[in-house]
């Protein structure tokens, strides 16, 4: 939830998600503030994505390389008429485009990094939907970001007439937005089952450190694609992680990742060819619980809907192995992936384990998809 101090409210991201959509539906413009790397414009892709306002284009332009001809367009003598006028902006959507879609989200990305001259420029487009000549077609929101004067990056004061024209909202990086995200776009499973064990590792961005990287939802999602690389050497995945959370955290994770080598393949647990865990690292257990649920779902979409007894043999094999080896904490984080985030469909009727399976952990799960 989020604070009730009005000086430092925040929300998460799952909570600015309907925060912004609510205002959208009545084209009121946002403006998202947060630290680096916390996922502002990941947000606005997802509402894009999710399709809340109908079918949805995202135009997402960095303002912080704009100049203010970028925005209002650039003059331009008419010969026909005599009169100076202006050639309307590029980046910006056309009455014919905008009409194409249900609506059309303008991400004006890093704002308050533009200089006075650009802000201004936007402070007409978002006070009177229009600048110059142009006019914003009547189905585009507006959606702003930035970082705080307090992150210490390029920043410039918004003018107050520009400020009182948006709903401001500042995000706080969440564990629990993270992960939904994280297991929704597939991030590794030994990043995501180091992030559970460490939660705290995940953002730990200070602005008066005076290092160069450090880890933030999005520095991790860098991460996760370097261990999805395949022929990348032990060297160079510490190299290239410590430059980009930072070498302590890197050498916390690169310590996990190699237990997490050891465990065995979720393939090999659905198959029902995996009898024990010898390992009893919780952080390798954690990933190896994503794993396992990454393995489900490809399975799924593969041949589930084909060949529902050979599916349903799998998912008896997964819920039997989290009820044998892993704590509740686990097996209900697991449970939950599946069941909210996969929307995999469990048939208890096909399942030798279910009765066993809620009769230990149902009431954790349900409680943990009420959450």
């Amino acid at each position: 939830m989020a604070t009730t101090d009005v000086n430092i409210r925040t929300v998460t991201l799952m909570e600015a998600e309907s925060r912004l959509v609510r205002a959208f539906r009545l084209k009121r413009p946002v403006f998202l503030w947060g630290a680096p790397g916390v996922g502002k414009s990941e947000l606005a892709k997802q509402i894009a994505d999710k399709k809340y306002l109908g079918n949805t284009l995202l135009i997402d332009l960095r303002v912080a390389l704009f100049e203010p001809t970028d925005i209002r367009g650039m003059p331009f003598f008419n010969s026909d008429s005599g009169l100076m006028e202006w050639a309307p902006p590029i980046d910006l959507p056309t009455k014919d485009l905008a009409a194409k879609y249900d609506a059309v989200i303008l991400f004006l990305d890093e704002m308050n990094a533009a200089a006075p001259a650009v802000q201004a420029a936007c402070y007409q487009l978002i006070l009177n939907r229009r600048v110059g000549t142009y006019k914003l077609p009547d189905n585009v929101v507006i959606m702003a970001a930035g970082n705080r004067e307090t992150d210490k990056g390029v920043t410039y004061r918004m003018p107050s007439p520009l400020a009182n024209r948006f709903i401001h909202l500042e995000v706080r990086v969440d564990f629990d937005s993270w992960f939904n995200w994280a297991v929704d776009n597939k991030i590794h499973e030994d990043v995501i089952g180091y992030i559970s064990f460490a939660k705290q590792d995940l953002f730990n961005f200070d602005p008066r450190s005076s290092g160069r990287s450090f880890a933030t939802p999005r520095s991790w999602t860098t991460v996760s694609e370097f261990c999805y690389d395949e022929d990348i050497t032990d060297g160079e995945l510490t190299d290239l992680t410590s430059g980009t959370i930072g070498e302590g955290t890197a050498i916390k994770f690169i310590a996990h990742r190699k237990v997490s080598a050891d465990m065995p393949k979720p393939s090999d647990i659905l198959a029902g060819n995996v009898k024990e865990l010898k390992i009893k690292e919780i952080s390798a257990q954690y990933a190896l619980t994503i794993g396992m649920c990454y393995e489900l779902k490809e399975a799924y979409d593969k041949f589930g809907k084909k060949d529902t007894k050979k599916w349903h043999k799998l998912a008896d094999n997964f819920f039997r192995f989290m009820m044998d080896f892993f704590p509740t904490e686990m097996t209900v984080m697991g449970a939950r992936t599946a069941i909210t985030n996969y929307n995999l469909p469990f048939d208890p009727n096909k399942l030798e384990n279910f009765k066993e399976f809620f009769d230990r952990f149902g009431k954790y799960v349900v409680k943990a998809m009420e959450a």
